[in-house]
């Protein structure tokens, strides 16, 4: 099972682009604070597509708390 759900903070305000074949998307970083861990904050980048993409536009702000599931992928490069 991939399965994560994480609550946290805009980093900063949605933008959304359009790919080359006319669909929508965003990347963002949400900051989640670690229970237990006193000022320790992961920062995790995120992606949204299509319709959820423009709805975070529409109604998310930077700073605005946002719970999100979605699943992880690790992406690799040099």
């Amino acid at each position: 099972m991939n399965k994560v759900v994480l609550m946290g903070r805009l980093t900063k305000d949605i933008e959304v682009r359009e790919t080359s074949s006319g669909l929508k998307v965003t990347d963002f970083t949400l900051a989640v604070d670690r229970i237990g861990k006193n000022d320790e904050t992961d920062f995790v980048r995120c992606t949204a597509w299509r319709q959820m993409a423009e709805y975070l536009q529409r109604y998310a702000k930077k700073g605005n708390r946002v719970l999100l599931e979605g699943k992880v992928r690790v992406d690799t490069w040099e």
